[in-house]
């Protein structure tokens, strides 16, 4: 069976640095914001282009810390789209605040200005969008839509490190922006992790306090925190991919790049297309076609597991039934949900495997034709 996705594949050209680094953590004796977070901290915001960033405990409190920062509460609406994984959606309730779902575009299945104007009303407070399986939104038609309406923009950069728009990161847009280092993610670490950035050292300081049980000095508490903090074990692991990012990126496009040349003669297959100006980082290759359910069996038929990202969109889950939408609502993201599924697509993905993924695809159409 080729997998979907093969971590010691990943992993094993780090492997020495990154027991190198452990061990060093485990040397140390000290665990919990030590000099391992500081140095990830710098990296990735030299990295990234921005002057802040706070490492948290997963991404959804990244997103959610963001929010709390920005002073997104009760009565407030943001703007998600209804194409993503739900955490996008959650980060907003967990502040006491309303999604304020937007369909997204029928060819990128990202979010853009149209579809957020289609819904918008006074009660919006920010804009989420989401960079959605490695592919960057265009930035600039989302920031002069949240320029317009003077409402802050804050990105959702889980699928999406080292992706660019013209040339810039993305998580170096908005007022803040969060990620997920969820071990399946572009730079993952080996367990949960997360990271806030920012070029606002007030909304910096916020979201690092609210992270440390509302404290900069020990024992001296000036708002009601919790606890959110990067540990010191998966900071050292995350520094040594962080070198490898770029790396593996490239190796990602040509995967893609492949997938896109291989694929593209069959005409009942809609293959991923990216937004103009832009440099995806391909965290996931998502073809689309109504025999999706069909297609999903052959291949694990013929020993090739794929993935469906996402299913369901937000608005048919049923933890968000409270809004009051109903199928056909949002028919971009309806569509990409009953049509999308994501092939192996990962660093250190051997040549004859994905030449065997794309001769199963081929023969799939081909059998139909028969």
């Amino acid at each position: 069976m080729i997998p979907f996705l093969d971590m010691r594949a990943i992993n094993a050209p780090m492997k020495k640095d990154i027991l190198l680094a452990i061990q060093e953590v485990v040397d140390s004796e000290w665990y919990i914001h030590g000099q391992q977070v500081t140095d990830f901290e710098k990296d990735y915001s030299a990295y990234n282009g921005v002057s802040h960033s706070i490492g948290v405990a997963n991404g959804l409190d990244a997103l959610r810390l963001s929010l709390q920062a920005l002073g997104i509460g009760p009565g407030d609406g943001v703007i998600v789209p209804a194409h993503t994984f739900i955490a996008s959606a959650l980060a907003v309730s967990a502040v006491g605040a309303t999604p304020v779902l937007a369909d997204v575009d029928a060819q990128t299945g990202l979010l853009q200005s149209e579809g957020c104007r289609e819904i918008w009303d006074s009660s919006i407070k920010a804009i989420m969008p989401v960079h959605l399986y490695g592919h960057a939104c265009d930035m600039d038609d989302l920031l002069d839509f949240a320029q317009e309406k003077n409402v802050p923009l804050i990105e959702d950069c889980s699928q999406a490190h080292g992706a660019r728009f013209k040339g810039q990161m993305v998580g170096s847009f908005g007022r803040i922006s969060g990620a997920s280092f969820y071990p399946g993610k572009n730079l993952g670490a080996f367990g949960d992790a997360g990271v806030v950035t920012t070029d606002d050292p007030r909304l910096a300081r916020k979201v690092r306090m609210l992270g440390n049980y509302g404290s900069e000095v020990k024992y001296e508490h000036e708002i009601k925190g919790g606890n959110s903090r990067l540990d010191e074990i998966q900071a050292a692991i995350l520094k040594v991919k962080l070198q490898h990012l770029e790396g593996m990126s490239e190796n990602r496009r040509k995967l893609s790049t492949r997938y896109s040349e291989l694929l593209s003669s069959i005409s009942a297959l809609q293959l991923p297309k990216a937004v103009p100006h832009s440099q995806s980082v391909w965290h996931l290759y998502v073809i689309r076609t109504p025999l999706r359910d069909q297609l999903k069996d052959y291949l694990h038929d013929y020993g090739i597991q794929t993935q469906l990202h996402y299913p369901l969109p937000v608005h048919l889950q049923q933890a968000y039934a409270d809004l009051g939408h109903q199928r056909g609502d949002f028919p971009h993201a309806e569509s990409y949900c009953q049509n999308c599924l994501s092939l192996p697509l990962y660093p250190g993905m051997s040549e004859s495997n994905q030449f065997e993924i794309i001769k199963g695809v081929k023969g799939f159409f081909q059998n139909l034709k028969k």
